[in-house]
């Protein structure tokens, strides 16, 4: 039941962030954003603004869904990783630049985000642990 409540707000939270950064900042804004990172150039940073919203959408609605599931864990798990290195990045270089993260304005705040993603990989690790734990011996398809 727990794991079942995580997948539900970790998928209800994902297909929102995404939908703010199509629908109400901007994907162009977005494209700023990861630019403003400095790990890639330009043009990736435009790619990426204009495919990870649409895929943060469909993994979370998937993840919320309970719908091929092994897979919308995993990409939720690579999400979270990609954010935590590039936000630790920033961090680490001293950066003081928006997030990006749900479209909003405001500048990083380096601490919160780390306790964010560690409850994030703490909820993917539950979520993993409940499914294959209830699923031994048993062939299956997925975490949670």
């Amino acid at each position: 039941m727990i794991a079942l409540v995580l997948r539900v707000a970790m998928g209800a939270y994902f297909t929102w962030a995404g939908g703010e950064k199509i629908f109400v900042s901007g994907l162009d804004r977005f494209a700023t954003d990861i630019a403003n990172y400095k790990l890639v150039g330009e043009s990736v940073a435009v790619a990426v603004a204009y495919i990870l919203p649409w895929a943060e959408i469909v993994a979370g609605i998937c993840f919320m869904l309970g719908v091929l599931r092994k897979g919308s864990w995993l990409a939720m798990l690579g999400f979270v990783t990609a954010f935590a290195f590039a936000v630790g990045s920033a961090w680490w270089r001293g950066m003081d630049i928006r997030c990006g993260c749900t479209g909003g304005a405001e500048t990083i705040t380096y601490w919160q985000k780390a306790a964010e993603f560690l409850l994030y990989y703490i909820a993917l690790g539950f979520i993993a642990w409940s499914g294959w734990r209830g699923r031994a011996g048993k062939k299956t398809d997925a975490p949670g």
